[in-house]
């Protein structure tokens, strides 16, 4: 099994998602995203670790006149050769105001409405962590608050922004010629699901594309600058690059942690640092019932108590002291900036200065 079929069975089960009897709805684009997704759990089906009713979903805007045909064809013999349900929608996206934002809420209203009509459980879309980086600058630049700035959820809910158009009025077809509709509940929520969002990055979609043998689609518009996403991601991204290699899964793990934020203050914070006091070391249990962002703020003010500061400290450290925590083996050191580190050891962890050796004159 390839890895990214792997990664994506075992997001699966973390998402707590069903392995069997259900039907799902892949927007399938052409690009390599969506392509590497649909690929991949026709994979996982083919090896019996899903048994659940697929349809390719596809939706021409017809904003690039042969080339959108062209992906439409392509998508075509990709459901046909993999023996998959296949559904189509055409657009006539309005050129007025945000033409980005036009083509978007048609591409999800044929969704919400294919998602209806097959009594399907979700809509899952090929979204990446470059996607979620993206967003994340998007809102940034736009000024959002922090509600705008938690990025994407791998799971919400689909109908009820889109879906109060019929497949009818969008010029839609759906071609079913495989298997016959089950006899599953009609779901009156579809689910809204981006499998790939928390672990696949573009350039895994592609090779795993290359691996199969695919030569996925590409969207010129991709390449036109005059759309604020793409100088983001063919200008900034870049930029900031510079400064830090990994800036794509940093800003996504960022937004992640805004949602987290966001849930951890609907919830209600309950207890806080300062009533907690801030301790020489810190209880294994105590920490390992904590939401992950409370626990990611207790240690970074347990942190900045120890050292002084939190200069240098980085998410990669906040991050290697938790797989500490929830990790089962004894003796193991999360190392910090300056010769500093996090024991785990009798329970606990403590914080050490690392003496360093020197050499006999």
């Amino acid at each position: 099994m390839q890895d990214f079929v792997r990664n994506l069975i075992t997001e699966w089960r973390r998402l707590d998602l069903p392995f069997s009897g259900e039907t799902f709805v892949v927007a399938v684009s052409g690009g390599a995203d969506s392509i590497s997704l649909i690929l991949a759990l026709n994979e996982l089906k083919k090896r019996e670790k899903l048994d659940h009713r697929f349809i390719v979903a596809h939706f021409n805007h017809k904003l690039r006149d042969v080339a959108s045909d062209d992906d439409e064809d392509f998508v075509r013999r990709i459901a046909d050769d993999h023996v998959l349900e296949l559904a189509v929608g055409h657009g006539n996206i309005s050129k007025q105001g945000n033409l980005e934002q036009n083509a978007r809420n048609a591409r999800y209203e044929f969704l919400a409405r294919t998602a209806e009509n097959t009594g399907a459980l979700a809509v899952l879309t090929g979204h990446t962590v470059n996607d979620q980086a993206e967003t994340f600058l998007l809102n940034l630049l736009r000024g959002a608050g922090p509600d705008g700035l938690k990025g994407m959820k791998p799971i919400r809910n689909l109908v009820g922004e889109w879906g109060s158009r019929g497949l009818e009025e969008q010029g839609s077809h759906l071609f079913l010629p495989h298997s016959p509709a089950p006899s599953l509940p009609h779901s009156p929520t579809p689910l809204l699901i981006r499998p790939l969002l928390t672990w696949a990055k573009r350039r895994d979609t592609e090779n795993f594309c290359h691996e199969m043998g695919i030569e996925y689609c590409y969207d010129t518009m991709n390449e036109d600058i005059a759309f604020k996403r793409v100088r983001i991601r063919k200008l900034l991204i870049p930029m900031l690059e510079d400064f830090n290699p990994k800036i794509v899964e940093t800003l996504a793990k960022t937004a992640g942690l805004m949602e987290q934020r966001g849930d951890a203050g609907t919830r209600g914070r309950g207890e806080s640092e300062k009533d907690r006091g801030i301790a020489n070391e810190l209880r294994l249990h105590d920490l390992r019932v904590l939401p992950k962002i409370e626990l990611y703020e207790l240690l970074r003010g347990w942190l900045k108590e120890q050292r002084g500061s939190l200069r240098g400290i980085e998410l990669k450290h906040v991050e290697a002291i938790e797989r500490l925590i929830h990790s089962r083996k004894s003796g193991r050191t999360a190392e910090l900036p300056n010769r500093q580190a996090v024991i785990k050891q009798g329970g606990a962890l403590r914080f050490a200065d690392l003496k360093v050796e020197k050499t006999p004159p």
